[in-house]
């Protein structure tokens, strides 16, 4: 056992305990309070981090990892610009990961599992489109969810594709659990929906879908026009599954197609209506906002206030490389409080990189707050001296500097 103590301990769960800190045993917390009352209770010896605070890892609700190399791979390509329109930019990616060596996918998932932990992100939802990379994640020290992704629309292949993902998830080894990822509303049938909606509820097992994502998506869906018809759907040879024009929105038709719940995450929901954002809250999903990604990528930026004010369980995350430029939730944060100004207290942004992630891949009960029993995944954050008139909360998103991480009380090296 080792008590790690410092000028303070943000918990998340509840409120930060100045003089805090955390009795580890066997990579899991025993006790959280104040340093002499735990002196006092345990005979261990005790990790003084100075001048530091104690918080739980980051929680990355989404993420691609296999993407990571991608801005290499378009300077490679000669394509390193990053293209205005969104069907512009997945034609960008098609291109690029067709023209991938054996290998390359391999070594960017690794890398990205590594910035991952090196920013202080102790858990991620990662979506895999290469199935025969789930071996990868067998010795990550990351948990959460690897969500396998699925695409198509030819009724002939869902049985085969629920079944590979099964296969799949059923010889899933290491510290992530099952998941599954719909792609979105556009790109996968209304039968494969259907069959990953049962394979979810048999797992037990989450959805993460990108939902309204863009306004090519909502033209698409109310109309079937725009570049969603005219440019992704011929690439994809989709021609014979364009549908009639739906009059509807993402949501509601995902919500008549009867596969959204409690277990989905629905992610940017950046062009959400009012009443999609009620079904949402009515239905129990967690939405999980990727700012970065959306300002990057130009499809504008998610409801905050209006998502907020309906009580949706948020998350955070960094989406790829491929629309980003780091993996940092840290980078993250920093950015939603500059695109959402007053919308999010220091508090409420903390809880949504770390807790709010955990719920959403329904991994809370080991990660996402300091509690006993939970693993031990924390950081360490140093240049916090707290302003007179300033909270703790404030101050570590203001001027946090990482200095060290613990997965599963094991410090990184």
């Amino acid at each position: 056992m080792r008590i790690y103590a410092a000028s303070y301990l943000l918990p998340i769960s509840s409120p930060p305990i100045e003089g805090g800190a955390l009795a580890v045993k066997d990579g899991r917390i025993v006790a959280v309070g104040k340093v002499h009352e735990l002196r006092a209770q345990f005979s261990a010896p005790v990790t003084d981090l100075h001048e530091s605070v104690i918080m739980p890892g980051m929680v990355n609700a989404h993420t691609h990892l296999e993407l990571t190399h991608f801005p290499a791979w378009k300077v490679r390509k000669e394509l390193d610009y990053l293209p205005k329109r969104y069907v512009e930019w997945i034609q960008q990616v098609v291109k690029i990961k067709r023209a991938l060596e054996p290998g390359e996918l391999e070594h960017s998932a690794r890398e990205g599992m590594r910035m991952c932990v090196e920013s202080g992100t102790t858990a991620v939802g990662d979506i895999l489109s290469d199935l025969s990379l789930v071996p990868l994640y067998r010795d990550t020290a990351l948990t959460g969810r690897l969500f396998l992704e699925a695409i198509g629309h030819d009724p002939l292949l869902c049985d085969t594709v629920v079944a590979r993902m099964e296969a799949t998830l059923a010889n899933l080894q290491g510290g992530l659990l099952p998941g599954l990822s719909p792609h979105t509303p556009h790109t996968v049938s209304a039968k494969l929906f259907r069959c990953l909606q049962d394979l979810s509820g048999k797992l037990g097992a989450p959805k993460a879908v990108h939902l309204s994502e863009t306004a090519a998506e909502a033209a698409f869906m109310h109309d079937s026009t725009g570049d969603i018809a005219e440019l992704l759907y011929p690439m994809a040879h989709w021609e014979q599954y364009l549908p009639h024009p739906m009059r509807t929105t993402s949501t509601r038709y995902l919500d008549e197609l009867g596969v959204l719940d409690a277990a989905t995450l629905a992610v940017h929901a950046v062009h959400v209506t009012p009443n999609d954002v009620s079904i949402l809250k009515e239905r129990g999903v967690s939405v999980v906002l990727c700012p970065r990604s959306n300002d990057r990528l130009f499809v504008g930026c998610a409801p905050h206030k209006l998502l907020k004010e309906a009580g949706l369980p948020l998350a955070v995350g960094t989406d790829s490389l491929a629309s980003n430029d780091s993996l940092s939730l840290w980078d993250e944060l920093r950015f939603l409080q500059q695109v959402a100004p007053g919308v999010f207290s220091s508090q409420e942004l903390l809880a949504m990189a770390t807790m709010g992630g955990a719920r959403a891949l329904r991994i809370d009960a080991e990660t996402g707050s300091l509690q006993t029993g939970k693993r031990a995944d924390f950081q360490v954050l140093g240049g916090c001296n707290v302003d007179a008139g300033a909270g703790i909360e404030a101050t570590v998103l203001a001027r946090g500097r990482l200095e060290q991480v613990y997965l599963a009380g094991v410090p990184l090296q």
